[in-house]
């Protein structure tokens, strides 16, 4: 039964890390995105820096990225951000694959 046991044991420590990479992974989109949604926004410096810091947080509101898209869609709105949701989506997506090259890179 050993032989069943490392199987189950390897399994079980390779979806932990998965899991692990993919919450890092959409922390870092997140903080692009702030990031890139800041510059969007006409912010920079410590402002850009802390702007990122509150998608990072918004996106423990729920699961999912939804949460994440509502708060960028309406800092937007609110500052007159033309932006169609599609590209918003798309542009999130696009960082989700940068963060993940990153951290895969740094591993």
């Amino acid at each position: 039964m050993s032989g069943l046991d490392d199987r189950e044991n390897a399994f079980e420590n390779k979806y932990a890390h998965d899991q692990e990479m993919e919450f890092k992974a959409n922390a870092r989109r997140n903080k692009l995105l702030g990031l890139w949604a800041a510059g969007e926004l006409g912010l920079d410096g410590d402002a850009a820096e802390d702007y990122a810091k509150s998608v990072i947080v918004a996106d423990f509101e729920e699961a999912g990225d939804d949460d994440v898209f509502r708060k960028v869609r309406a800092d937007f709105d609110e500052k007159g951000v033309e932006l169609s949701d599609h590209l918003l989506r798309k542009q999130m997506d696009d960082l989700l694959i940068e963060a993940r090259n990153q951290i895969q890179s740094e591993g």
